[in-house]
């Protein structure tokens, strides 16, 4: 396989990197001559070559045929503009290691707090290198603020809370999920009505099924309650430039802004490289709660360095540099090319889950809310059904065509009406993450393998 045409390096390419190589290099003509001597060529061609064998032993996480996790290609831009960095290799953590980038990185940041509504200025984020240190982070800032007060999310709602709570020393419970897979504000008001919350986490795509919390009403229990509200949009934050989503996501998007911190990842649907992470927060009076002082980092500028508000203190210069060029060429702005990668990322997740919904070898749950698309194998019992799913997985997966497995309540489906006993608890599931705008165009191709992998596994 091949990756698609938009994502492949051709010559052009690499001469653009050469031009910028050496644009970049005129800004240091003056100094006298360091030469390290000559890397030796042969040797670097043996290792990388043994490199690129080593690398076969992968899945084609490029390829339209490959929608199991959550992996896009990095855009072109952003690939060549990490690469012309690291002939500096900028640490952004004080200024005097990145002063060009700490720059670039403030303005990518405020460019993604202003996607949320925020003033540029009147906001405080940095990047990081994922989501979970931007949700350690903004749990940090959470716990600080609402000390020993507990944080909550749904059961639905990403590992890493847990695990962060546990991290920090923050009391940390689920909250049950409805059957679409969202937090149940009814659960969560008689979790409330107990006392002792400080932060409701609202996940804006569930990593397993993609749903959307219903933000409007948990930002409605907040003006009651006065506990914190902090948005993981870690997969799903850019769907709010999506001209397609469903009414109940649209409405949770748009008030995304009003959340207390919000945690957004470049390095899933903002085509960047591992690991960019960015975490926000509407105050940014909480700066003072990183205050420390560093005196042989901080000393070429009494402007703020970036790692006077982060917990991490080497961060990766040309992560920012990467996404400041993407976004430069790509502007985060509804009806704009990056938005219409997100429709057409929704576009074929409602036409596969149209397909399966028409298709009586298998049973949907509920209309995705984003790009992810899970479904059932009919059979006579959930056991039975999750042994299927996991045959119809091996074999699309010897055809070509790489999808994932899910383990979800059975109340996420209607098991009784499709006359399939409810032996367990949970039903290991088909799960297809449609996030590469190339789905679209490949969905008959994709219908096409799973049709017939579907007749082969039974």
């Amino acid at each position: 396989m091949t990756p698609p045409a938009a994502f492949t390096l051709h010559g052009e390419s690499v001469d653009v990197l050469r031009t910028a190589i050496e644009k970049l290099e005129e800004g240091f003509a003056g100094l006298p001559p360091a030469d390290a001597g000559a890397p030796d060529a042969a040797a670097m061609e043996a290792v990388l070559l043994e490199a690129a064998e080593r690398l076969k032993d992968n899945f084609p996480y490029f390829h339209p045929l490959y929608a199991g996790q959550m992996l896009k290609p990095p855009h072109p831009v952003a690939r060549l503009a990490y690469a012309l960095a690291m002939w500096i290799n900028p640490n952004n953590h004080a200024l005097d290691g990145g002063r060009a980038s700490s720059a670039m990185e403030r303005q990518a940041v405020a460019g993604i707090a202003r996607m949320f509504g925020w003033d540029a200025d009147h906001h405080l984020g940095h990047l990081c290198g994922g989501g979970t240190m931007a949700n350690l982070e903004a749990l940090w800032v959470a716990g600080r603020l609402h000390p020993g007060q507990a944080v909550v999310a749904s059961s639905q709602a990403h590992y890493t809370h847990g695990r962060v709570g546990g991290v920090l020393g923050l009391p940390f419970e689920e909250i049950a999920c409805d059957a679409r897979g969202r937090l149940d504000v009814d659960a969560l008001a008689r979790r409330l009505d107990k006392g002792g919350v400080g932060t409701v986490v609202a996940t804006m795509g569930t990593t397993a099924t993609g749903s959307v919390d219903p933000l409007p009403e948990i930002l409605a229990l907040r003006e009651r309650r006065g506990f914190r509200v902090h948005a993981d949009a870690a997969y799903g934050g850019y769907y709010g430039l999506a001209d397609n989503l469903g009414a109940d996501a649209r409405r949770a998007f748009d008030r995304v802004g009003e959340a207390d911190s919000i945690v957004i990842d470049p390095h899933k649907h903002g085509l960047q490289p591992y690991g960019c992470g960015c975490v926000l927060f509407r105050d940014p009076a909480v700066g003072r709660l990183y205050k420390h002082d560093s005196p042989y980092t901080y000393f070429s500028s009494t402007d703020l360095h970036l790692g006077e508000i982060s917990l991490e203190c080497s961060r990766p210069g040309a992560s920012a540099v990467a996404l400041w060029a993407t976004m430069r060429l790509l502007p985060l702005e509804k009806g704009g090319e990056f938005a219409g990668r997100l429709s057409a990322s929704r576009q074929a997740a409602l036409a596969l889950h149209a397909k399966l919904a028409a298709d009586p070898r298998f049973l949907v749950p509920f209309e995705p809310e984003l790009d992810i698309v899970v479904w059932a194998v009919r059979a006579s019992s959930a056991t039975a059904s999750s042994a299927l799913a996991r045959g119809l997985f091996e074999e699309t997966g010897r055809r070509g065509l790489h999808l994932a497995l899910a383990e979800l309540p059975v109340s996420f489906f209607d098991l009784t009406g499709a006359g399939i006993a409810r032996d367990r608890e949970t039903i290991t599931c088909m799960r297809s993450v449609l996030m590469k705008p190339e789905h679209r165009e490949w969905l008959d191709r994709i219908w096409r393998i799973l049709d017939a992998s579907a007749g082969a596994a039974r």
